[in-house]
């Protein structure tokens, strides 16, 4: 029997993609989007909104009438906030905490009883590599994943008696939609503005020569069949480089950012 994998945010980018790609391997997937009737999927999807209380009480007790049983979940949803940390508004920096920390969060929780009383299961979340490292730009995104490193970890040992694998993945760019679905920061800094436009042309020629998210998919497929999975899962090329860098000389690591945004 195949496994019941669960994927929030599954109507576009990582989430979209795996669990497209884990219908088709045999898996019973079940996606979440805010609004589930806009696309047309080949697997269910329920609505689930994960910054409102209500949308996740109302999405749980939906959920578990239709399955016994569920292997995977896979925490996907979330948005990028993009902006200089000055520029960008508390406001915005807290809407970012509450879908990408606290949603992921408060959906575990909501399921947490379920795992707990089964004695098995495994939570995938997608963080980035911005979680164990950062760059200009992505202040509050950043520091939402780093957040969900931290949490996770801990959870990690407090779920083990109850066979329960905690897991975070963590791509650096690939070519999804996370650029057009991002939000802006509101502010604008005189100050800034030479810094701003070196910064956003580094970020689009990142993005533009982005590889596809085949190797996201790839390990995002191996961590569902793993009986034990290790926690943390970069992936990406220069993941390892820039992560050696950043632990063991983080001067180096800082001065390559800088270089690399000066050429622009």
């Amino acid at each position: 029997m195949k496994q019941t994998i669960l994927i929030t945010g599954a109507s576009s980018g990582f989430g979209l993609i795996i669990a497209t790609k884990l219908h088709e391997s045999g898996y019973n997937v079940i996606g979440t989007s805010r609004n589930p009737g806009k696309i047309q999927v080949p697997f269910k999807m329920l609505a689930l909104d994960i910054a409102n209380d209500s949308s996740i009480k109302s999405f749980s007790n939906e959920l578990f009438k239709l399955i016994s049983q569920l292997d995977v979940l896979i925490n996907n949803a979330g948005y990028y906030l993009s902006g200089l940390a000055e520029e960008t508004t508390i406001e915005q920096g807290k809407q970012q905490f509450e879908t990408n920390f606290w949603g992921t969060v408060k959906i575990t929780n909501e399921l947490l009883p379920f795992f707990r009383k089964q004695r098995f299961g495994k939570i995938i979340s997608i963080g980035s590599i911005t979680g164990l490292l950062n760059f200009p730009s992505a202040s509050y995104y950043g520091a939402s994943k780093h957040a969900l490193e931290g949490y996770y970890k801990s959870l990690r040992f407090e779920l083990n008696e109850f066979n329960i694998k905690i897991v975070m993945v963590e791509p650096s760019g690939f070519k999804t939609n996370i650029i057009n679905s991002s939000v802006n920061a509101v502010g604008k800094i005189d100050d800034y503005d030479t810094y701003r436009n070196k910064v956003e042309a580094f970020a689009k020629d990142l993005f533009e020569k982005a590889p596809e998210p085949t190797a996201v998919i790839k390990k995002l497929l191996e961590l569902v069949e793993a009986k034990n999975p290790k926690f943390s899962n970069p992936v990406g090329k220069g993941n390892s480089i820039l992560l050696a860098l950043q632990y063991f000389s983080y001067k180096s690591f800082e001065n390559a950012i800088i270089k690399n945004i000066n050429r622009f």
